[in-house]
């Protein structure tokens, strides 16, 4: 009888792949078992990375009026400012 093993979740990668990174910062692991947990540890930090990068673009949309998915920008962003004073409004004037 085949069993049905359920996915693990972000968390439980997460776990494993601390455990992972545990072990071998402790060093005493067989040089071939320290390669194939670090495979598997890039596997899963790959893996989680992938679910981080849809989580942020999952987020960073919102719908509009019509039902269609917009990106999210606050009211004061600039995007032409690329990371310098996004939403910030200055009231000085030129002094």
């Amino acid at each position: 009888m085949a069993t049905t093993r359920k996915k693990a979740s972000f968390e439980e990668q997460m776990q494993e792949l601390d455990s992972i990174v545990n072990q071998l910062e402790q060093g005493n692991v067989p040089l071939e078992e320290a390669l194939k947990q670090f495979n598997q540890g890039m596997t899963l930090a790959n893996k989680l990375q992938k679910k981080l990068t849809t989580a942020q673009n999952t987020l960073a949309k919102v719908m509009d009026e019509n039902g269609q998915e917009q990106p999210y920008e606050k009211e004061g962003d600039d995007p032409t400012n690329e990371g310098g004073n996004q939403g910030y409004d200055s009231d000085l004037k030129d002094m």
